[in-house]
């Protein structure tokens, strides 16, 4: 059994704040500790070693630039840079086509811009991936849910979902080489959307299992979460 993990990587980041992200500066290049953001989630993975290889999904005008990271960062014996999508379910589509792997092989496809995912729980997720056939990381909620309705006046709440039933989901996501071919497949058969890629396993009928995540494997996407993340960096390096 081998383990690979899909990084797409061709998004712009266009919840920072206005002037903080532009072509030539989205937000898995900026500078994390001093490092761009996508070389700390690539260290996470090229550290584990029943990881096989790295596939990175970016924009085409970005696959030169990811190249020159990953040799400059001693990784390209580990890395694939292919060209993504318009999505990201198109970009890990892309990745999975670059991937030679057998049915019972391991795929985890991890956000590029969470660069503080730990071993312990890329570890533990394809320790249930192996058990169940498809786990995710996710965190318990902490506040209170509400499902409401919208409408003309605003949101009106329905009713309270107990928190017990609540995980928010993280990366990685890991899946069965054959589970996640299926999925796809079906997907862009019917041309379905999904908003990650464990709704696409749920979608074609099987169980995913959840990995309790941590607040420090957070992703970067609002101003903000740099500092937060350098806060948990930080901790983590005294600690």
């Amino acid at each position: 059994m081998r383990v690979f993990v899909i990084l797409p990587a061709a998004g712009l980041g266009t919840r920072m704040a206005p002037g903080q992200i532009t072509a030539n500066a989205a937000k898995q290049f900026q500078s994390l500790a001093g490092l761009p953001i996508l070389v700390h989630s690539l260290r996470a993975f090229a550290a584990v070693p029943q990881v096989s290889a790295i596939v990175v999904a970016v924009r085409a005008t970005e696959i030169e630039r990811v190249r020159a990271i990953v040799a400059e960062h001693q990784l390209a014996g580990r890395v694939t840079v292919v060209e993504g999508g318009d999505s990201r379910q198109e970009s890990v589509g892309r990745a999975l086509a670059a991937v030679q792997a057998e049915d019972d092989d391991i795929v985890l496809v991890h956000d590029a811009v969470r660069p503080l995912i730990d071993s312990s729980t890329i570890a533990r997720t394809i320790e249930a991936v192996t058990e169940f056939g498809a786990a995710i990381v996710g965190l318990p909620a902490i506040d209170t849910i509400k499902q409401v309705e919208r409408t003309a006046h605003g949101a009106i709440i329905r009713t309270t979902i107990p928190r017990e039933y609540i995980v928010q989901a993280q990366t990685p996501q890991g899946f069965r080489w054959s589970i996640l071919k299926r999925a796809f497949a079906e997907a862009e058969a019917d041309g379905f959307a999904g908003t990650d890629e464990a709704s696409l396993v749920e979608r074609a009928g099987c169980e995913v299992a959840v990995v309790p995540g941590s607040p420090a494997n957070l992703k970067i996407t609002q101003p903000g979460d740099l500092e937060l993340a350098e806060f948990y960096l930080a901790r983590r390096q005294t600690a």
